[in-house]
């Protein structure tokens, strides 16, 4: 299994509380090849916080470019590393994660095991336990209008229960076309087959985009037998500038894909609800 697996953490003004520790953990992987920190923040990390980087520097690699690229532009630096190096597989991921080095040693051997899979996701929960529902169907405009035009009112409606697929079992593997970004688990050769993340997207809907193209060619995977646990901020639902982003960025992606007609997110929908 040893470096069968690079990993890239996206860095903006991030705490090292936070991401050091994941780190650390992620140093004990078996599968490890790499890891790729990518700093989107204006300033470079100062002396004291690279002490972990020069302690490991044939296994952490730090990048600054010096402006914040977007989490999906980000990523693709070390992603462009993996296909380049030839390394099976990819895991670009969130600094709010808390994960174990046996859990993605177990999610790596489940994607060597079986080919047929591009994308795998584990099982997501909060800081309070409570599962996060973050495998989903492609969404339509209305889906996103209601999530973030009406908060919570619009995430309680069965329109989004549907949208978030909490009808199925979870204790069981999905084959979503929509699966989160914070924890991306990718096979090297479909991500390369796909396309890396799509540069337009300065952040939100990368990794919408990125898992329809996996999933024409491939399995995307929740995979609850390993569970993460996932802060998740949802800087959109309170920062105005973070909520503007989110829908311009929105507006690109339908503008890429359709509107209101998107033969390709009605065949997918369709075929997953049909597994109820």
């Amino acid at each position: 299994m040893k470096g069968l697996l690079n990993i890239s953490i996206v860095l903006y003004r991030t705490p090292a509380s936070e991401w050091q520790p994941l780190v650390q953990q992620l140093l004990q992987v078996k599968a490890l090849n790499r890891i790729y920190l990518v700093d989107n923040s204006p300033e470079p990390l100062d002396d004291s916080l690279k002490q972990i980087i020069a302690n490991h520097p044939s296994k952490i690699e730090y990048i600054h470019p010096g402006k914040n690229l977007g989490y999906g532009a980000a990523h693709n630096i070390a992603i462009r590393e993996t296909v380049y190096d030839e390394v099976p597989f990819h895991l670009a991921m969130n600094s709010d994660i808390v994960v174990t080095a046996e859990a993605i040693d177990n999610l790596t051997a489940v994607m060597h095991a079986n080919g047929l899979i591009g994308l795998l996701m584990p099982r997501v929960v909060d800081t309070n336990g409570e599962l996060q529902y973050l495998c989903k169907l492609l969404p339509t405009p209305m889906d996103l209008i209601r999530r973030i035009a009406f908060g919570r009112m619009g995430k309680d409606s069965r329109r989004n229960a549907r949208f978030e697929l909490r009808q199925l079992d979870h204790s069981r593997p999905i084959n979503a076309p929509y699966l989160s970004g914070c924890f991306m688990l990718m096979r090297t050769e479909a991500v390369h087959k796909a396309g890396l993340f799509d540069e337009r997207f300065f952040m939100y809907p990368e990794d919408i985009d990125l898992t329809r193209r996996i999933h024409r060619d491939y399995l995307t995977l929740y995979y609850p037998s390993e569970t993460i646990v996932h802060a998740h901020r949802q800087a959109s639902y309170h920062s105005l500038r973070m909520l503007w982003v989110h829908a311009s960025n929105m507006c690109r992606y339908f503008n890429k894909w359709g509107w209101f007609i998107d033969p390709e997110r009605k065949a997918f929908n369709s075929a997953l609800l049909k597994q109820q």
